[in-house]
């Protein structure tokens, strides 16, 4: 639940590329891409300058197909530095810059394909479209798809190890075929839960209410075949759990219900500020919710609660019930004050911005 696939996947991920065989093809392919493939994470410097701005510009530029080559030919061009700088008299791969630009470029791919199959979304065509695509059919832990990773990189050093006991001849490069055994693995794991997560959209629209508007589904972390689904009708948001094995919608309870609040003037100046435009720019189904900020009824100060209906379900490895919503964010309105100078404070995963 958290708002991007979790970087030691993105680095196993470069990592493992480099091995498939570009490691041979490039010195310096492997550290490049193990780097690439988590570079574009470096937007989150952002979150320097507040909660908000951090969010308005996570999954920014960095994350397009207009930025992933500037970002390829900055790695290449540290790596230039190092190597005029290092001077070393051999190395097992030739030096060649354009083999490891573009093995950056396919690092830097993987980022953005790996972001895109969690439910947060990209948008890679920014800033000539600022529309947010997500394939929601691989949860941001994938515990599979760290094995698969996990398994490609060590299997073959433990393997090396047995050989050195036996004397048998070091190879010069080692692990390619369990690279390459490692990505097939990952294609097949993510051909069958894009599969699935077609299905569970079929079984969703078989159970929908005849007035739904969208339907989303969300992946399950352990399990391929659960799927939890947001159904958005014009007066409400309506969960619900499907099993795509057995083909059935499991039992719901009435808080599996959110009704839709209707307008107020807190809500309408809470959209109006800097965190709601951010937050209602990414949001695919947002939740506002409108409270006071003490039980004096009198009191001025109104708190607007944003989260979305994607992050909000459990999970075998993240409860949200019994915390703080993933990816919510609140804004305190003084009523009383003229418009345009109504926030109090705007906070965001319980960082305040300045």
């Amino acid at each position: 639940m958290l708002s991007k696939m979790e970087p030691v996947t993105h680095l196993l991920t470069g990592a493992v590329l480099a091995r498939a065989g570009l490691n041979r093809k490039a010195a310096y392919a492997t550290a490049a891409m193990t780097i690439a493939a988590e570079f574009p994470d470096i937007d989150t410097a952002w979150s320097a300058l507040g909660p908000v701005t951090g969010f308005q510009h996570h999954r920014g530029i960095t994350h397009t197909f207009v930025g992933v080559p500037f970002e390829a030919a900055l790695l290449v061009g540290a790596f230039w530095l190092l190597h005029r700088w290092w001077k070393r008299p051999q190395w097992r791969a030739p030096v060649s810059w354009g083999w490891l630009y573009a093995g950056c470029l396919l690092a830097l791919l993987s980022h953005l394909l790996l972001d895109w199959t969690n439910n947060y979304g990209i948008r890679p065509f920014f800033p000539f479209n600022a529309r947010w695509y997500a394939g929601s059919f691989v949860f941001i832990v994938e515990p599979v798809l760290l094995a698969l990773l996990i398994g490609a990189l060590v299997l073959p050093w433990l393997f090396g190890l047995i050989n050195a006991e036996v004397g048998a001849r070091k190879p010069k490069f080692t692990g390619r075929g369990w690279a390459i055994a490692g990505l097939v693995g990952i294609a097949a794991l993510y051909a069958l839960r894009y599969t699935e997560h077609g299905k569970a959209l079929e079984i969703a629209a078989q159970n929908q209410p005849p007035d739904t508007e969208r339907i989303f589904a969300s992946p399950e972390p352990t399990n391929p075949f659960v799927w939890h689904v947001v159904l958005e009708t014009p007066a409400l948001y309506q969960r619900m759990v499907i099993d795509t094995h057995r083909e059935l919608v499991l039992p719901a309870s009435p808080a599996d219900t959110f009704y839709k609040p209707e307008t107020t003037l807190a809500l309408l100046a809470a959209k109006r500020t800097y965190l709601g435009e951010v937050y209602l720019d990414w949001s695919m189904f947002p939740v506002l919710s409108e409270g006071q900020v003490d039980d004096d009824p009198r009191h001025p100060l109104k708190a607007v609660t944003f989260t979305d209906m994607r992050f909000l379900y459990d999970t075998s490895l993240l409860r949200t019930s019994s915390r703080t919503p993933p990816l919510g964010a609140t804004v305190i309105l003084d009523m009383a004050a003229p418009e345009g100078q109504r926030v109090v404070e705007m906070t965001m995963g319980g960082r305040v911005q300045k």
